[in-house]
């Protein structure tokens, strides 16, 4: 390829010549293929060449070039006529060329032989600045943009439509615009987000999931916000038109698995489409909240998760598809952290191909308030991912784009985005009046056909369809929708679809999660093996080794040790264990070590892929600096994963609220909203330790007031055999629910936290212990302590030092919830002579469990005896800044739930200076 030159670099030009006829070894090997085609040319090999020649010849290599990296801004994109904004590094005069100048360079010169220069540029001009805009230039990888080069100068890529093809699309472009046009003719007013203005959006799906298949995909899912959502569901889903109008007159019943329900654009679907030829493809579109680009790493892991095949994965299997907003995906950050994910080990899914619908607005913000960017997908250009441009009304140049976006993502395995240009005909709902706002753009609006109109007509000129036919197929259209209309009147309500069972309202049912000893001892000494040349970091030996003689008589099992032969328990029995998270693979705090490095190669080694006998496949990664993303995708590789225990793991349990919308919005409220399942499994480390207000709480009242309806779990574990236990149910336990666990970090290594192995190898978990110190009980309790967590072994600690407390009695509570009535009145009923019950927590009075925990206590008590608080006072700020202040709190806690009975029915803050110090609140 000739080197890049500009009209005004002759004396370089010129300088660079001379030095090649000196010594042609001085110059570069791009310009000394240069210099010797210009000789030929020149008819010389040693003599000087005509300068113009040159000149010309780099001029017309610098045209060549620029038209294939700025041709894209001469498309006309906009559906509503706004010129394309150009280039003047398009034009020959830029590079100081003349028609006469191209005329008189053999194409030859710019690699296509047979061909003048003119012709060349003719050529590459219908197609790069034709009908697709091709920003492909940013890509790094030399690879792939030779492959552009080769698929579409070389003619290998198939840029148009058959007449049957035609036909096709405006058939589906008539059902796209006739049920948009029949809801607003039956429904005015109602909101439904319609499509119109990008309804090629719906064909363009049709040829992703064809073009897919052809290339092996048996599976493909769909992430999108509300914006034509409703005709997504009843065509690509197939969705009943009568079912979409039921939910309009709200004549679906609700079902025992969907209580609240949600509206109906934000509904999930699935089908079964069978393609010309016989094969069969799943389809499903995942339910997403208002919260728009929020789905798109929940979609992701839900594709990772059904690549698995046989112990593998086949990512040409199953296509992830986004569907995203203009203004969203320049606005909203978790697009960039999940387009982050898409090349990384852990997370990747073999490219998703990227939809923008772009309606040139977002609500009432126009573009320049919008974005610092001209085009709204140039985000993606930091992933090295190829964009198209197309104009939404030209169905052929939307489907071209797919076609060639689904090969380039089966030859390359990435992601890949088409921005979609057109307009939304109506303001962000049916019943917002967008003339307030962008007053010109509405009357240009109102004036423009529709997709189908211009379709048609363009059908019609090119003689594919008659006018007549035309006619005819939105005719029946509208016949058919009127006919399923008419036949609802007077129906009715359909039962919902229960994809779900009976909520879990009850605490969790029993179950035996126990292992036998000696299936425990063999993944012990497995997990204490590696291959003879492998060689661990000399400082792990010693603390891995001691987790051999834990095991045996002396005990000592720790959290770190007991989730290992929790992990390796499962896989035996056949379920897969997957866990990510900052740091996971070594543990925040050195506790795990599942990943093994060799200190002289840095190859790694993971003793849990290497169980005899393994049913269940191991995957752990450390993720990028990333909350929100990353849970997400935890949560939806779980929804799809049933077979698997799914964990995502925080640096810092305070971390966690980074990704407070996918709490909220999905795991808290998905099978309240959708009647989907998850059960993902939040570590959260959390405990007062002195390390600050950023590295102390994991917000559990946040949790604990999103607990309803039997949604969640909730638990604060005090020993490694109660986290091996909780575990191994959550791996069995029906119907699925996320499991938030509050988790250890001071007490990863304590000795009176540690477990023996009979603790494992026997019982379950236990929602409720009770003091070991007192039974069989005493008469002389009569103050029951209850608390969760590491504050436990505070006040044991303390006792065990020669406080007096023969008067108090401390229960731990290790699930919060579902809130365990029964075993909290049992217990409370075996000591029967106690004056008071006393809730104590690390965390301030507005925060932690207290808020939470009163009423409930008021109702395991009948409400009889006097419950009181003590902890820290209601605060802003979780924790304190300075470990001084710290030790003072956490003793005057420790001080207070230890000292003798007062005899009152105090059910305030504590003492007076905690009482005086929540008052200034």
């Amino acid at each position: 390829m000739s080197p890049i030159t500009g009209a005004f670099n002759d004396a370089f030009i010129a300088e660079t010549y001379e030095r090649f006829r000196r010594n042609p070894e001085s110059v570069d090997e791009s310009w000394r293929q240069f210099f010797r085609f210009a000789q030929s040319l020149a008819g010389t090999a040693s003599g000087a060449a005509d300068e113009s020649l040159l000149r010309a010849v780099a001029a017309a290599g610098a045209l060549v070039e620029d038209i294939r990296h700025f041709g894209h801004l001469a498309v006309r994109l906009d559906p509503l006529g706004t010129s394309p904004a150009g280039a003047q590094e398009l034009t020959p005069e830029f590079h100081g060329l003349t028609p006469s100048d191209l005329d008189r360079i053999p194409g030859s010169a710019l690699g296509f032989p047979d061909a003048t220069a003119a012709d060349v540029v003719r050529r590459l001009r219908s197609i790069y600045a034709s009908n697709i805009g091709f920003d492909i230039e940013h890509i790094e990888e030399e690879a792939e943009r030779d492959w552009f080069r080769k698929v579409l100068e070389g003619g290998d890529a198939r840029l148009t439509l058959t007449s049957e093809e035609k036909q096709t699309v405006l058939a589906r472009l008539t059902e796209v615009d006739g049920l948009e046009r029949f809801l607003a003719r039956a429904y005015v007013g109602k909101k439904r987000f319609s499509i119109e203005g990008t309804d090629t959006l719906v064909p363009m799906l049709d040829a992703a999931i064809e073009r897919a298949a052809q290339s092996g995909a048996r599976h493909a899912v769909i992430g999108m916000a509300h914006r034509g959502r409703l005709n997504v569901l009843a065509h690509i889903l197939d969705k009943p038109y009568a079912r979409i109008f039921e939910e309009f007159e709200e004549k679906v019943a609700k079902s025992d698995a969907v209580d609240t329900g949600d509206v109906k654009y934000h509904l999930g679907a699935s089908t079964t489409r069978t393609l010309p030829g016989g094969k069969k493809v799943e389809l499903e579109l995942v339910p997403n909240p208002s919260h728009l680009e929020f789905v798109n790493p929940v979609l992701e892991g839900v594709a990772r998760a059904l690549q698995r095949t046989n112990g593998t994965r086949d990512e040409s299997s199953v296509l992830p598809i986004v569907v995203h907003g203009d203004a969203a995906f320049p606005g909203e950050g978790v697009v960039a952290e999940t387009l982050n994910l898409s090349r990384l080990r852990g997370y990747r899914v073999g490219g998703t191909l990227h939809i923008i619908v772009n309606n040139q607005v977002g609500f009432t913000t126009d573009p320049q308030d919008a974005r610092s960017t001209y085009y709204s997908s140039d985000l993606a250009k930091g992933f090295e991912i190829p964009i198209f441009h197309v104009n939404a009304d030209d169905a052929e140049a939307c489907i071209a784009a797919v076609w060639l976006a689904i090969s380039y993502r089966t030859r390359f395995a990435k992601d890949v985005l088409i921005d979609l240009v057109g307009y939304r005909r109506h303001g962000h709902n049916e019943g917002d009046e967008p003339a307030y706002t962008q007053p010109k753009l509405y009357d240009r609006i109102k004036a423009h056909p529709t997709p189908r109109e211009v379709w048609a007509k363009r059908l019609i000129a090119e003689g594919v369809v008659s006018e007549e036919e035309s006619m005819r197929l939105a005719d029946e259209m509208m016949r058919a929708l009127d006919s399923i209309h008419t036949g609802l009147k007077g129906g009715a309500a359909q039962p919902a679809k229960q994809d779900a069972g009976e909520p879990g309202r009850t605490k969790p049912q029993q179950i035996s999660t126990a292992v036998k000893p000696e299936t425990l001892i063999l993944v012990n000494e497995r997990l204490l093996a590696w291959p003879s040349d492998f060689a661990p970091n000399p400082k792990l030996l010693k603390p891995l080794e001691r987790r051999r003689a834990a095991i045996g008589d002396d005990g000592g099992i720790d959290w770190g040790h007991a989730e290992a032969l929790a992990f390796g328990s499962l896989l035996l029995e056949g379920t897969s264990v997957r866990l990510t998270g900052q740091d996971t693979a070594r543990g925040t705090f050195s506790h795990r070590h599942a990943v093994l490095h060799d200190f002289r190669t840095g190859a790694e080694f993971i003793p849990l892929q290497h169980l005899p006998s393994a049913k269940g496949a191991f995957e752990i990664y450390n993720s990028p600096l990333s909350e929100t993303a990353v849970l997400a995708f935890e949560y939806g590789y779980s929804t799809a994963a049933p077979d698997s225990l799914v964990l995502w793991e925080a640096q810092f349990g305070d971390f966690a609220n980074v990704a407070q919308p996918i709490i909220d919005q999905f795991m808290a409220a998905d099978r309240a909203k959708w009647g989907q399942d998850s059960s993902v499994v939040m570590l959260l480390p959390h405990g007062y330790e002195g390390q600050g207000p950023e590295h102390s709480s994991a917000r559990l009242e946040r949790f604990l007031q999103l607990a309803a309806e039997g949604n969640l779990r909730v638990a604060y574990p005090t020993t490694p055999g109660q986290y091996f236990h909780i575990l191994r149910r959550q791996a069995q336990l029906d119907p699925r629910r996320p499991l938030i666990l509050m988790q250890p970090k001071s007490l990863l290594r304590l000795p009176e936290a540690a477990s023996r192995l009979p603790e494992l190898a026997t019982g379950s978990f236990q929602q409720v212990i009770d003091d070991p110190a007192r039974s069989p009980v005493p008469r002389e309790v009569k103050r029951l302590v209850l608390c969760s967590g590491k504050l436990y072994y505070d006040l044991a600690a303390a006792r065990a030092n020669g406080t007096e407390a023969k008067h108090a009695a401390i229960v731990r509570v290790e699930e919060l919830y579902p809130w365990p009535h029964e075993e909290i009145a049992r217990i409370i009923d075996r000591y029967g002579g106690i004056e008071e019950v006393v809730w104590a927590q690390e965390e301030p009075r507005n925060m932690g469990a207290w808020s939470f925990v009163w009423p409930r206590l008021r109702a395991s008590t009948g409400n009889a005896i006097p419950i009181r608080y003590i902890g820290r006072p209601e605060r802003a700020s979780p924790a304190e800044g300075y470990h001084t202040a710290h030790a003072e709190q956490q003793a005057r806690i420790v001080t207070e739930v230890l000292a003798p009975a007062s005899g009152g029915r105090e059910t305030g803050a504590g003492s007076a200076r905690a009482k005086k110090e929540a008052g200034r609140g």
